[in-house]
C-alpha cells in the first residue's frame, strides 16, 4: 500500500497500533489463562466456564484452589450459608481432576458438624501434593460477634503431612495435636510456617522445628501457652513473634540462630530476652503498645541491640528519651552499619529529644522513615532545662527523610520539624511527606445481619 504524503504520520502509527495490539481473551494461551484464573476465588473461577466452550473446563485445571467464605453468597441464616459452602467445596473437589496443587486456601467458620468435611478437604490437598496449605478459621472479628457456647476449634491432622509435599503451612484459629513421633516425621519439604491464634507450648515449638529440619521462616502470632522459649536453629532465616500471651508469667525468650536475617518482636511481654547468636541479622523490628506500663517489656528487647549492632535496618518506636536515662546499654555502643531507620514517633519536645538520642547511635544512617505514634499515655514531664534545650540531630550521612502524616493532625509540629531538619547543616537529597488516612477501616464483606440475628 502506498503512503499518502499528506497524511499525519502519528495518525498512521496510532491506527496500526490499535489493529496490532487488540487481542481477544480467547487468543491467549491456556497457560496464561490458568495463571489469570489462579488469582480468583475458586467460585469466581468456576463462573468463567460460562464464557465459551474453551472456558468450560479451564477452572478444573487451575493449579490453586481458593475457597473464600467472604466471597460466598449469604443466605437467610448462618447455618444455611455454611451448609451450602460446605456442599460447594465437596462438589468442586469431586469434579476436579487429581492434578498437583500449588496452593490450597480455605476460609471457613468451623463447627464440629463439619469436622469430617474439613478433614477430607485437607487430605485431598495433601494427596495432590499441595505446596502451600492455608487454613483460616477466623477470617474477621465480625464473624465472631456471637460465639456459640462450647464451640471447639478444628483439630488439624498434623500427622497427615507425613505423606505430602507441603512447603508452606498457614494455620489460623485451630487446635494442633502433634504426633508422639514428631522427630521421625522428617518433613524435609517444609520451609515456612505461619501460625495465628494457636495454642503452642515450648516443647511443641521445639518438636515442630525437629520435625521440619529445613524450616527457614517461622511466624507465630496471637499464640499462647509458651513461657520459656529457647530457639536454636541453623536453618532459620526469618522469625516473627507477635501478640504473645502467657498464662501466668512473662515470656523468657532465647535465640541462637546464626543464619537469621530478619527478626520481628511485636507486642510480646518479655520477662527476659537473651541473644546468644544472631550474627547474620540484617533487619530487626520491635514494637509494643505505647503505654507506660509496657515500657519495661520494650526496654528488655531494645537493650539487646548492642548484641546485634551489625544490623542494617531497624524498625522501632520512640521511647529513646526515657531509654537515655537508663543503664544497661554500653556507653560506647553505636549502630555503625545501620543504613535504614523506621521510627514510630510524635513531634513533641519529648519525642525530639528521644529522636536525637537515637540518631547519635547511627552515624552512617542514610534513610529515615517517620511513622505516626499512637500514645496511650501522655509524655513524662520534662524539666525546664530540657523543655528549652535546643534540638540537634547528628545526621552526617542522612540522604532522605520520609514523613508519614495524617492530614489535619499535628500540622504545626510537622512544619516546625521540617524546618528543624533544614537547620541541621546537612544537605538532604529529599524530604517526602506521605499522607495517611485515619478512621475505621472498610469491612472486607457485607454486613452480617443474617448471621448475627440467627
Amino acid at each position: 500500500m502506498e503512503e499518502n504524503p499528506n497524511q499525519d504520520p502519528s495518525a498512521i502509527t496510532a491506527a496500526d497500533a490499535t489493529s496490532t495490539t487488540t487481542t481477544n481473551l480467547n487468543d491467549l494461551s491456556q497457560d496464561i489463562l490458568l495463571h489469570i484464573l489462579s488469582f480468583l476465588p475458586t467460585l469466581e473461577s468456576i463462573t468463567t466456564s460460562l464464557i465459551s466452550k474453551k472456558w468450560k473446563y479451564l477452572w478444573s485445571l487451575v493449579p490453586s484452589l481458593n475457597f473464600s467464605y467472604i466471597h460466598f453468597p449469604i443466605y437467610k441464616s448462618f447455618f444455611t450459608t455454611r451448609q451450602f459452602f460446605s456442599e460447594f467445596v465437596d462438589r468442586t473437589l469431586i469434579l476436579r481432576p487429581h492434578l498437583p496443587l500449588q496452593k490450597f486456601r480455605l476460609e471457613f467458620i468451623y463447627e464440629d458438624r463439619y469436622g469430617c468435611h474439613v478433614d477430607s478437604w485437607v487430605r485431598y490437598a495433601i494427596r495432590n501434593r499441595v505446596s502451600e496449605l492455608d487454613l483460616d478459621f477466623f477470617i474477621d472479628e465480625s464473624f465472631h460477634i456471637v460465639e456459640s457456647e462450647g464451640r471447639r476449634d478444628y483439630d488439624f491432622p498434623f500427622s497427615a503431612l507425613r505423606n505430602g509435599k507441603v512447603r508452606v503451612l498457614k494455620l489460623c484459629r485451630c487446635d494442633l495435636t502433634l504426633p508422639a513421633d514428631m522427630e521421625s516425621m522428617n518433613l524435609w519439604s517444609m520451609k515456612e510456617i505461619f501460625f495465628d491464634q494457636i495454642y503452642m507450648t515450648d516443647d511443641m515449638v521445639l518438636n515442630l522445628l525437629k520435625a521440619c529440619p529445613n524450616i527457614e521462616v517461622l511466624k507465630l502470632e496471637n499464640c499462647y501457652g509458651m513461657e520459656n522459649l529457647r530457639l536454636c536453629s541453623e536453618k532459620l532465616k526469618r522469625l516473627g513473634l507477635s501478640s504473645f500471651y502467657t498464662a501466668e508469667r512473662e515470656l523468657y525468650l532465647e535465640l541462637d540462630c546464626p543464619n537469621l536475617v530478619w527478626l520481628s518482636i511485636d507486642c510480646v511481654e518479655t520477662g527476659e530476652f537473651c541473644i546468644k547468636n544472631l550474627s547474620s541479622l540484617i533487619e530487626f523490628r520491635t514494637s509494643i503498645a505505647h503505654k507506660t506500663e509496657h515500657y519495661g517489656h520494650w526496654f528488655k528487647v531494645v537493650k539487646q541491640l548492642h548484641r546485634i549492632a551489625h544490623i542494617k535496618h531497624l524498625v522501632v518506636q520512640n521511647w529513646w528519651r526515657k531509654l537515655a536515662t537508663k543503664d544497661g546499654i554500653p556507653k560506647d555502643f553505636l549502630l555503625h552499619n545501620l543504613k535504614h531507620l523506621e521510627l514510630q514517633t510524635g513531634y513533641t519536645q519529648y519525642d525530639l529529644l528521644g529522636m536525637a538520642a537515637l540518631l547519635e547511635l547511627c552515624p552512617n544512617l542514610e534513610t529515615m522513615i517517620l511513622d505516626p505514634l499512637y500514645k496511650i499515655d501522655d509524655d513524662e514531664s520534662l524539666s525546664e532545662e530540657l523543655l528549652n534545650k535546643p534540638i540537634h540531630f547528628s545526621i552526617p550521612s542522612l540522604k532522605e527523610v520520609k514523613l508519614k502524616v495524617i492530614p489535619g493532625e499535628n500540622q504545626n509540629q510537622i512544619v516546625q520539624f521540617v524546618a528543624l531538619l533544614k537547620k541541621q547543616g546537612v544537605v538532604l537529597d529529599k524530604i517526602v511527606l506521605v499522607p495517611l488516612y485515619s478512621g475505621i477501616s472498610v469491612s472486607r464483606r457485607r454486613p452480617l445481619r443474617a448471621e448475627v440475628n440467627e
